[in-house]
């Protein structure tokens, strides 16, 4: 019921890093309070250990928190437009990081 929009995020959505363009996986909208929504960009893995990853995977992943963080910085009134970026593994994970 919280889930308004949950959407594969098509090759051509990118984030530029100094290693390479970025694409995360998903974007998911909550409704929260009938009012306020709150956007969250995801990496799904199916571990958290970060040394799974590559080390350009991990570079870009950092470089797109990065990202996301200024962007928020920028409209820092309107924290309810924030866009939430992480890596998640399950769906517990992911409503604790939105909670």
């Amino acid at each position: 019921k919280e889930v308004i929009v949950y959407a594969k995020l098509p090759d051509k959505f990118k984030i530029p890093t100094p290693v390479g363009d970025y694409n995360p996986d998903w974007a998911i909208a909550f409704n929260k309070n009938k009012v306020r929504h709150i956007y969250f960009v995801a990496e799904t893995k199916g571990s958290m250990l970060e040394s799974g990853q590559r080390g350009s995977e991990k570079q870009k992943i950092d470089s797109a928190r990065k990202f996301f963080e200024a962007l928020n910085s920028k409209d820092s009134e309107s924290e309810e437009q924030h866009i939430k970026y992480d890596v998640i593994d399950n769906l517990d994970n992911l409503m604790t990081l939105v909670s």
